[in-house]
Formats: C-alpha cells, sequence, structure tokens
C-alpha cells in the first residue's frame, strides 16, 4: 500500500512537473507558476512524509528481525547444547555396554524386541535433534539475509530522502524568487484581481441566472401539469354527476310508469338499474420525500445517482492538479488582501480535453471576459460549470454522458492552462474536490 502511494505521489509529481515546465517557458512570472510551485512543494513534501513513513516501517521491520534472531540464536545454542549431552551420553554407553550385546543378552524375544525399540527411538531422537538444528540454523541465516536486505533498503530510502529534501530546498527557493519578482508588480496583481474579481461576479450572475429560470421553468411546467390532472378531474367529476342526473330521472320515469299501471321503457328501466360509478376523488400526486423543486421523475432519479457519486465523480481532465482551492485564503502575494473561489482550478497541459463529470443536459453555453468559454451542465437539481476553455463542442440543450468531451481548455497570456470548475446545488455553492474521486 506505501509503495503504491508513493508511486502514485511521484506520477503527480511528474504531472506537475510537467505543466510547470509550460508555464516556466513563459518569459514573465505569474500567479500561475506561483500556484503550481506550491503544489510541487506540497507534493514534494508528501513524497518526504511516505519516505519517513517507509523508514519508519523498515526500522520496524529490522527491529522484528534482530529480535527473532536473537530467539533462534538461543534456541540454537540450546539445541546444540542438548545434543552434545545426548551425543556425550551415547559415547559413555557404548563404552560400558555394547548395542549388540545389549539386544543379544536379552532374556527371551519380547525384551529383545523392546530393547531394539528404545535404541531405534533413541537413534531417532539423534537424528530429530539433528534436523531441528539443521532447521533453525537455516531459519537464522533466512533471518540475518533479511535483515541486510532490509538495512540496504533503509540506505536506500535515507539517499532517497536526502534527494528529495534537496529537491523541496530548491523549489521552496525558486518560490520565494517568484515572490520577490511578483511583490515587484503589485500594481499589476492589483489590475489582475479587480478583472478577476469582475469575471467571478459575471460567472456568478449567470450561473444563478440559469438556475433561476430553470427554476421557474420547473415551477411553471409543474403548474401545468397540476392544471391539466385538475382539468380532468374536472371533466369525470361533471360526467359522474351527468351520468348520476340521468339514472335520477329514468328512475322517476319508471315510478310514474308503474303508478299508472303502464309498461316503463325498456330503455329507461335500463338506465334506472345501472349502477352509477362513485363520484372520482380529486387526483392530487403523493408528496415524494425524494422530489424537491419540482423536479420530475427523470430529473429525481439523476439527481439521485449524482449524490451516490459524491467522492467517484471523474476528473474534469484526464492530467493535471488543483492549483487553487475552493474557499477563502489570502491572496498568495498582496498582503492583507482575501480572494474567494467558487470552484476549484485546475491546471493542465495546453490543449487537453475538458470531459463532462457526469450525464445531463447543456444548459448553457457561453463566452465572457475572463472567463473564455463557459459551459454549464444540468444534473437534476446539481449543476456543473466549465469555465476557461478555449473551444466547445457541445450546445445548449443537448444530453451529455460522463467523460464526454464538452471542449479543450484555454491557454492564458502567462502560458497557464487552467479550467475553473464548480459544482452548484440549487443556489449552494459546493467544493468539488469533495466531489472527485482521488486522482
Amino acid at each position: 500500500m506505501l509503495e503504491k502511494e508513493k508511486k502514485q505521489n511521484m506520477e503527480r509529481m511528474s504531472q506537475i512537473n510537467t505543466v510547470l515546465k509550460q508555464t516556466s517557458s513563459e518569459k514573465q512570472v505569474s500567479l500561475g507558476q506561483l500556484k503550481a510551485l506550491d503544489q510541487q512543494i506540497q507534493t514534494q513534501s508528501k513524497q518526504i512524509g511516505l519516505l519517513n513513513k517507509d523508514l519508519r516501517l523498515t526500522e520496524s521491520e529490522i527491529t522484528e528481525l534482530k529480535q527473532a534472531s536473537t530467539k533462534l540464536t538461543q534456541d540454537l545454542g540450546k539445541l546444540k547444547k542438548e545434543y552434545g549431552a545426548m551425543v556425550y551420553a551415547a559415547d559413555r554407553r557404548r563404552q560400558q555396554v555394547n548395542p549388540l550385546g545389549f539386544l543379544f543378552a536379552s532374556d527371551n524375544f519380547n525384551q529383545l524386541v523392546a530393547r531394539y525399540r528404545y535404541l531405534r527411538q533413541y537413534s531417532d531422537a539423534r537424528q530429530s535433534q539433528v534436523r531441528q538444528i539443521n532447521t533453525v540454523q537455516a531459519s537464522l541465516q533466512g533471518k540475518q539475509q533479511a535483515t541486510q536486505r532490509k538495512r540496504q533498503e533503509q540506505q536506500g530510502t535515507l539517499a532517497s530522502k536526502v534527494k528529495e529534501s534537496e529537491k523541496l530546498e530548491t523549489l521552496k527557493d525558486e518560490k520565494n524568487t517568484v515572490v520577490q519578482e511578483l511583490s515587484k508588480k503589485e500594481t499589476d496583481l492589483r489590475t489582475e484581481l479587480a478583472e478577476s474579481r469582475k469575471a467571478v461576479s459575471q460567472l456568478e450572475s449567470m450561473i444563478t441566472r440559469i438556475i433561476a429560470r430553470e427554476a421557474r421553468e420547473r415551477a411553471a411546467r409543474e403548474a401545468r401539469e397540476r392544471a391539466e390532472r385538475e382539468r380532468i378531474a374536472r371533466l369525470a367529476r361533471l360526467e359522474a354527476a351527468r351520468k348520476a342526473e340521468a339514472k335520477r330521472k329514468a328512475e322517476e320515469a319508471v315510478a310514474a310508469a308503474e303508478k299508472a299501471g303502464e309498461k316503463p321503457d325498456p330503455e329507461t328501466v335500463a338506465k334506472a338499474t345501472r349502477p352509477v360509478e362513485p363520484e372520482p376523488e380529486p387526483t392530487v400526486k403523493k408528496p415524494d420525500e425524494r422530489r424537491n423543486n419540482n423536479l420530475n421523475d427523470e430529473e429525481t432519479a439523476l439527481a439521485s445517482s449524482f449524490t451516490a457519486s459524491r467522492a467517484h465523480l471523474p476528473w474534469p481532465v484526464s492530467k493535471g492538479f488543483i492549483a487553487d482551492r475552493f474557499g477563502r485564503k489570502p491572496h498568495p502575494v498582496l498582503k492583507g488582501i482575501y480572494v474567494e473561489n467558487q470552484g476549484v482550478d485546475i491546471q493542465t497541459n495546453a490543449g487537453e480535453n475538458v470531459r463532462a463529470v457526469y450525464d445531463g443536459i447543456v444548459q448553457d453555453v457561453t463566452s465572457m471576459p475572463g472567463m473564455n468559454n463557459v459551459v454549464a451542465i444540468q444534473h437534476g437539481d446539481y449543476f456543473t460549470v466549465y469555465a476557461k476553455l478555449r473551444s466547445v463542442s457541445v450546445q445548449t440543450g443537448q444530453r451529455v454522458k460522463a467523460r464526454e468531451s464538452i471542449g479543450t481548455v484555454a491557454t492564458d497570456k502567462n502560458g497557464v492552462s487552467e479550467i475553473q470548475f464548480q459544482i452548484w446545488k440549487e443556489f449552494t455553492k459546493l467544493n468539488p474536490e469533495s466531489w472527485l474521486q482521488a486522482h
């Protein structure tokens, strides 16, 4: 598990390095480069943490191997001592009593067999003792070899840690250099921040308009469906009342004919004896706790399955890393200034395909300053938003599937290729990082 985690972290470091190289190839430093360096430092620090964990685990294994070797050494000494005593005793008996003489001195056949068995068991015990000693010696040798291998692994891990620590210090120095360079461009950064906030505000307004529009359309649809249900129920009631009135009149006609001693008309009798259907109850849809905000059955099912996909949604790009996380945080350069991200910024490779994270319906495709092209996709009462696209390959009203390409990522003037990804539930902004699968 630890090796797998280290491998995944190395792959993440490789992706960040690739993106950082593209960003660093531009002549001027940028916030995008600073964000990439931050992520690289975090990933590098995590790798060192994993190496420390590996070292602790190896040290624990070496300690266990040492303890096992000590125990085996003690057991081996005890076995050799016992075996030596057994050999010494056997040699003294041979000097005193010849084994053959011991057998032939038996008084009878049964005693001969018993003495033979005794000598055989004694010989087997000695052979068993020898095998046990050999087994313990082999096990001890295996433990010693394993300890040696673990020490070699430990030395390799220590060397890797030193190397990764040197890389980390280099990255920190590089980050400090970038921060210093950016600090000299405070005016430009404040202008960039103002433009960014304006773009974020426009994007938020666009999303809220889409959500409000969809809510109105769903409410209007529900009102139409309710009016249609009421109209059908009203017609049914009128039809039931008409039939009841016809039956009443037929009953009166039959009674009048019988009173006058006349034979009632058969058709009138049939109407009078025909059972009257009960007046239909008003058609009212049973409330469904899963349905909110006038969602129809299809939208309710889609919203429910989207909810169940929390922490398992695919990333909107196949390669990349989160350069700026959800929520409010200090500006990386400007002192005393806070910025708020309504989604996450994901840096990736130039020209990378952008994909829908779930099945849904494209509700809007637009472009705006600072955000390039924007695509909004509805998933029941959830919405996913993909901004900073260079090109778009879908259109409003189109149904899309999970992982279906919807466009390509844009690259800004500083060489940063990233998308802004958001998730909304009605008018509530959600942290996309908690919805995306481990990457």
